[in-house]
């Protein structure tokens, strides 16, 4: 079996990707197929033989229609025409076996392309715990496929299925087309192999009775959204402060070491200062994360797009948005890239274009920064932390400025294109995997570590240089930053946004964080250690000495509208293959970050 290559195929939700890392382990890569923004995922694995298989996650779809660009590429990789891909030697066609009637019509269209499949049945245990019995042996008869069943999330059945790929290459079994109406071969194969007990409302039922509930659901959601945002700072802020802390005896002890000159003043403001607070706020990005990995595996992302299906057509977007949408809050770009999902043309422009006004972790390094600064460590009633609450507050400020972009663009959208119905699958409740979410957040800290390690880095010590060189002249009576390239150029600038309340130390960030947002943080850090703010315990303590309330608010809120990613703005110029389109969100996210933060800085400062 050397040299044989394995595609994962099945409908979402099925438990293909759990399958694909019990199968792969850490044996894997993770990049874009050639030419499109769908991603790739590749995997080896050696059966007990000891033979070795290349094994490909197919994007999961729910038919090979070619309608979004995730049916596109998996129907072209079947039927060996996609570039630089070879054609799939065997199938492991992976499908939810308490709900045979749906993904059984998928393995059957996927049949016809004549390579041979092994039917993996996963999630067994919830079939059996429903009374459904299914016989594999008539159903691997009806289907001229090996059939295994696996619980992928309990590591149950990955010995059956590694035999079965044995005794495949063995006996070489061949493909059996199927030809007919799709729809009647289901249902004879349902008749004849499977049983399902005639049971009133189940658990799923009751539960969804509340989670879905017309008044009831929205409640649930936004509690649950609530939890998830307290978590962030109960959880992730004293971690957060540990790292800090230990940077900090860290910077201390290297100035103790290396006498001053560029060599201290590098390493110490530069690297120590900036990567360390950028660094310091893993943690909490971590625990977001967290949150969304389990409410994903756990089957209720899916029940609130359909939650909030009625409010997003009110806006011009869909329910089907909501999962792209809710993926922009780990990062626009995935968000982006899942809106290829989305069938109508005009609801999938809709959603790249507010996608990047969802509040994206780049921007939660910034937020806490300036929460910690500015905003009381108190409780209001005894139980919501003030400053929990006002990141929930930032958070929902993106999600009705999203939601006003989308009106307007309902306004502008023609006549003659009526917005498509949300039909979606409700998929059965289950518990996370422990594994599987651990693999996750190790994938999204690496990821962050790599690009810490990667533009942030490089940044970060372009900016400390431009803020230590030239030398302030002898006799200068300012501080020697004012002196330096930095000082100038952010004096310079300063004026464009004075009106905002930013002082030239922050507009002097937003020029890097316009590449990543975090570097503003990374900046701010380099900038202060450079004019001489030492006698602060923390960058915190440093900004809530510099800057007011007003402008760290007014601050706040232009993060939270502008368009400071080029990686996003770069992915919609690929996801739309146009430059206008690059010009419209660029446009219109800087035109309403000024003038929200305008109006925030001008309303507290007349308060207070």
């Amino acid at each position: 079996m050397s040299g044989t290559r394995l595609a994962l195929v099945g409908n979402p939700n099925c438990g293909k990707t759990a399958l694909f890392n019990l199968l792969t382990g850490a044996r894997q890569k993770v990049a874009n197929y050639a030419g499109a923004t769908v991603e790739r995922k590749e995997g080896v694995l050696r059966t007990l033989s000891g033979r070795a298989c290349c094994v490909l996650d197919l994007p999961g779809t729910y038919s090979l229609s070619a309608v979004s660009e995730d049916e596109r590429v998996t129907l072209r990789v079947l039927q060996g025409d996609y570039p630089g891909e070879k054609r799939p030697d065997l199938l492991l066609c992976v499908v939810d076996a308490t709900n045979l009637r749906l993904h059984l019509r998928f393995v059957l269209e996927v049949q016809r392309y004549g390579i041979p499949i092994i039917l993996v049945l996963n999630m067994a245990d919830a079939a059996r715990k429903r009374g459904i019995c299914i016989d594999t042996s008539k159903l691997s008869a009806a289907l001229g496929a090996p059939v295994v069943q696996t619980i992928a999330v309990r590591r149950d059945g990955a010995d059956e299925l590694l035999k079965a790929l044995d005794a495949n290459c063995e006996h070489h079994v061949a493909a059996v087309p199927m030809t007919g109406d799709l729809h009647t071969r289901v249902r004879q194969i349902l008749a004849t192999c499977v049983v399902t007990p005639q049971l009133g409302d189940t658990r799923v039922d009751a539960i969804d009775r509340w989670l879905i509930h017309p008044l009831a659901g929205p409640l649930v959601l936004l509690t649950v959204m609530l939890l998830v945002f307290q978590s962030v700072y109960l959880v992730g802020k004293p971690i957060t402060d540990a790292i800090a802390d230990s940077f900090d005896m860290l910077a201390t002890v290297t100035r103790t070491l290396l006498p001053a000159g560029p060599l201290q003043g590098l390493l110490c403001d530069g690297l120590i200062g900036g990567l360390g607070t950028v660094l310091g706020f893993m943690p909490q990005i971590l625990v977001l994360f967290f949150c969304i990995f389990v409410l994903e595996e756990s089957g209720y992302l899916p029940r609130a797009a359909f939650i909030l299906d009625r409010l997003m057509r009110g806006v011009g977007l869909s329910g089907r948005s909501f999962i792209p949408l809710l993926s922009s809050f780990a990062c626009a770009i995935p968000g982006i890239i899942g809106a290829r999902s989305i069938s109508d043309r005009y609801d999938r422009l809709t959603t790249i274009l507010v996608a990047p006004l969802m509040t994206c972790s780049a921007r939660l390094p910034v937020y806490a920064l300036l929460i910690g600064a500015v905003i009381p460590d108190k409780t209001i009633a005894g139980v919501l932390g003030l400053q929990g609450l006002v990141l929930l507050a930032l958070y929902l400020l993106g999600i009705i400025g999203a939601m006003a972009v989308g009106w307007v663009c309902k306004q502008l959208r023609p006549t003659a294109m009526a917005q498509p119905l949300l039909m979606m699958e409700l998929p059965a409740y289950r518990m996370p995997c422990a594994r599987d979410l651990a693999q996750r957040l190790w994938e999204r800290g690496y990821l962050f570590l790599k690009k810490l390690t990667g533009v942030i880095l490089a940044l970060t010590v372009i900016m400390w240089f431009i803020s230590t060189f030239p030398s302030a002249p002898v006799g200068a009576a300012g501080a020697a930053i004012d002196y330096s390239v930095a000082g100038y150029l952010g004096k310079a600038l300063q004026p464009l946004f004075a009106p905002l309340g930013f002082n030239w130390q922050i507009t002097l960030a937003l020029i890097p964080a316009f590449a990543a947002r975090e570097t503003a943080v990374a900046t701010l850090a380099t900038v202060y250690s450079v004019a001489g703010a030492e006698d602060v315990s923390s960058l915190g303590q440093a900004l809530s000495a510099q800057i007011s309330l007003a402008s760290a608010l007014s601050l706040m809120v232009w993060f939270a509208f502008a368009p400071q990613c080029m990686s996003t703005l770069a992915v919609i110029r690929k996801e739309t293959a146009s430059w206008r389109q690059v010009g419209l969100a660029f446009g219109y996210m800087f035109a309403v970050a000024y003038v929200m933060a305008w109006l925030t800085y001008c309303i507290v400062r007349a308060a207070s």
